[in-house]
């Protein structure tokens, strides 16, 4: 169940020549696809391009009417891998995932296709998430094609221009025998607009039709003595081809006044911050029209020097926008400079941020410093002599805590490490690694489980220094969407063969969670297209692992943690696993409240359950709050004049999943959390029985109050 439905939008999917199309971006770039003629489709999910295989799992019917075949990859390299269907066949392809880690997963198979060459087109698009918005390490993709020679294209976030991209991404690819690569932001992924459509178009040869003709070219295959020849046709045929297809397709655009002393060579993803930044300076109007000339690089690699020296003829500066490091672009256009023995004077690093995103604060600030040395004269006065009893704004950094992430309201991930913390707690620091996914907040507070990560499903596999036993087994972490994506192999796999001696936690939610909730092979719910249902106690089982351990409801946490003391002090040697499997608890709110809603609105009988704290019998420690973190517990002060320490709170975002209750009875805390079940539509009993309580409680209230006024203190 993915987070997010898009069965509405795909019907926009069919519009054809002539006809306007609305939407955000993973919508256009598939729409482009379809007109594209593409014959076959895959990727694995992750933010920001997530919603893109969700819409393409939803227009899977469509694409099945034009001959298109649809695969959800494994993972990146398998994704990566399918685009072999490319190189013997012209058959175009694409597939998409999360970058830079989904290139580095991907990075095998993307050098051997592009050692190889391709004769249908081969469009990789990569959800690059560089700087705030990125939810993994901060690195990009531009480093890979420019190793592996493969082409870069970086579109302008806006939707024309993003098909238009795709399009010529197709033609490109085929153009030089070249697999191209895309890079979207997130910007614009979900940015929204309008283009005009082309009729979809079914693949000139599917997939199916290749298998009736079979084709072999050995001088394909990446061993030498063809590795050789691979390597000459990349400088003397591909390279030189590319440049041509980008000068005579204009792929590259020029904006504002064609001579001037100064001009801006803008990354296409950066183009919208910069213009932002030149309207702001009042060099720019809505519209786009500028008074500083710009070469926008829609194509990132390769870059044609002699569209770039021609833009710098009659400059004197030049400002390099390339956000990232290293500058790759600014290091290729200095050389450039040098060879043809300009006397240009190029800027970039060092006006603008080596690190970090150019928000469009820091676009503003850094144009702004360009303009002051290159052209003052171009700046509204109040820039050029900015007054300096402005007030200036405080650095919110220095005063305001960070707030770290953590896990959700009624995470069922949350229990199992509130009981590795308390096995902990009796015996002793282990050694834990964790895993790409949710299960990594389990290393903040309050749980500080895990300290290390080293790529998705690779938690048990950084163990292995640690796995030939010790004072103490190591424990790792592991989500089932990292289990079905590298895990089963590269980590259960290589513990079984090397006799390990540690434990692994598998944290079964029912889905990729971490990445918007796409079914996995051992997700509960049926799945009209793929097969799911398959446990993981019995993959872990068929790969050779003698102790395994299932635990179907994971907020019991006495019995997590007895089971996790049992993995750490059975004399039984060898790879232990614990599947800890409860399901989501984001997804399971997206799945029942609607029917919960529905129920309700047509008057059935519906029970939820509500969990609170008892003000009189708090004692204050707060201890539950340092084995439970959830969002919804909290402080609470009391009016009691005699108490000045606040007591716990539940507040009313509690789904009811329990986990403090079992938290507090299984450390041994005070017994003042209280379960109420709110009754919706309740039965004329229950409204007879609720009458009576109140009644007897109100009665009981008024006699002890009287009691009171007999017997003063």
């Amino acid at each position: 169940m993915a987070e997010r439905s898009f069965k509405a939008e795909v019907e926009h999917l069919r519009k054809g020549a002539g006809e306007t199309f609305t939407g955000e971006g993973i919508l256009a770039l598939t729409k482009a696809l379809l007109e594209c003629g593409v014959g076959y489709v895959g990727g694995y999910q992750g933010a920001p391009i997530s919603h893109m295989m969700d819409v393409l799992s939803d227009a899977e019917e469509l694409m099945a009417e034009l001959g298109i075949r649809f695969e959800a990859n494994a993972n990146e390299a398998g994704a990566a891998a399918m685009l072999a269907a490319s190189v013997h066949y012209p058959i175009r392809g694409a597939v998409t995932f999360k970058g830079p880690v989904g290139v580095n997963v991907a990075s095998d198979a993307l050098a051997n296709l592009t050692d190889s060459g391709v004769t249908g087109g081969a469009l990789i698009i990569v959800g690059e998430d560089y700087g705030e918005g990125s939810s993994i390490m901060q690195e990009r993709s531009h480093a890979f094609a420019m190793k592996s020679q493969m082409w870069l294209l970086d579109p302008r976030p806006n939707l024309q221009a993003m098909v238009n991209a795709v399009h010529y991404g197709f033609d490109m690819s085929e153009a030089t025998n070249t697999p191209v690569m895309m890079i979207v932001r997130i910007r614009s992924c979900h940015v929204t607009g309008t283009f005009e459509c082309r009729d979809n178009r079914r693949p000139a040869l599917t997939v199916k039709d290749a298998l009736k003709n079979p084709q072999t070219d050995f001088t394909r295959v990446v061993l030498p003595p063809f590795t050789y020849l691979h390597e000459q046709d990349k400088i003397n045929n591909r390279w030189p081809a590319a440049e041509k297809y980008i000068t005579e397709h204009k792929l590259n655009e020029f904006f504002g006044p064609a001579g001037g002393k100064t001009g801006l060579i803008v990354q296409g993803g950066m183009y919208n911050g910069v213009i932002r930044a030149l309207q702001r300076m009042g060099l720019a109007d809505l519209y786009g029209n500028t008074e500083v000339p710009i070469y926008c690089l829609n194509v990132a690699y390769p870059l044609v020097s002699s569209e770039f020296l021609d833009f710098c003829e009659g400059k004197d500066h030049v400002l390099v926008v390339e956000e990232g490091h290293p500058e790759f672009m600014e290091q290729q256009l200095s050389t450039y400079l040098y060879r043809a023995g300009s006397s240009v004077k190029l800027h970039g690093k060092g006006i603008l941020p080596m690190g970090g995103e150019y928000t469009g604060q820091v676009m503003l600030d850094s144009l702004t410093a360009f303009l002051k040395i290159a052209a003052p004269g171009m700046l509204p006065a109040t820039v050029r002599a900015p007054n300096e009893d402005k007030p200036q704004l405080p650095d919110l950094t220095k005063v305001v805590p960070m707030r770290p992430p953590g896990f959700c309201t009624g995470c069922p991930e949350r229990p199992i490490f509130a009981a590795l913390k308390m096995v902990q707690q009796e015996r002793g620091k282990h050694q834990i690694t964790a895993d790409i996914g949710c299960h990594l907040f389990g290393s903040m507070p309050p749980f500080y489980v895990g300290g290390a990560t080293m790529g998705y499903g690779l938690g048990p596999a950084a163990n292995a220094a640690f796995d030939g036993g010790g004072e103490r087994r190591p424990i790792s972490i592991i989500g089932d969407g990292g289990f079905w994506h590298n895990g089963l192999n590269s980590s259960i796999g290589n513990m079984v063969f090397n006799k390990s001696d540690g434990l692994v936690v598998v944290v079964d939610n029912y889905y990729s969670a971490a990445t918007g909730g796409q079914d996995v092979m051992s997700s509960r719910a049926a799945n009209d297209t793929k097969a799911t249902n398959n446990p993981i106690s019995q993959a872990v089982k068929g790969i050779g692992v003698k102790w395994v351990r299932q635990i179907d409801h994971t907020y019991d946490v006495p019995k997590l943690k007895a089971t996790i003391t049992e993995a750490l002090t059975t004399p039984e040697k060898g790879p232990k696993v614990i599947v800890a499997s409860s399901e989501c608890m984001l997804n399971k709110q997206r799945r029942e409240r609607p029917l919960k809603a529905k129920a309700i609105k047509e008057g059935r009988r519906v029970e939820a359950p509500r969990f609170g704290v008892d003000e009189a019998v708090c004692t204050g420690d707060h201890a539950c709050m340092r084995l439970s973190g959830c969002p919804s517990l909290g402080l609470k002060h009391t009016n009691d004049p005699l108490r000045d320490d606040p007591v716990a709170w539940i507040d009313q975002t509690c789904v009811g999943c329990g986990n403090c209750g079992e938290v507090a009875d299984a450390a041994v805390l005070c017994p003042s959390f209280y379960r109420a079940d709110v009754v919706h539509n309740p039965t004329r009993f229950e409204k007879w029985r609720a009458g009576l309580r109140a009644r007897l409680i109100s009665w009981l209230a008024r006699r002890r109050a009287a009691r009171r006024l007999e017997f003063p203190v």
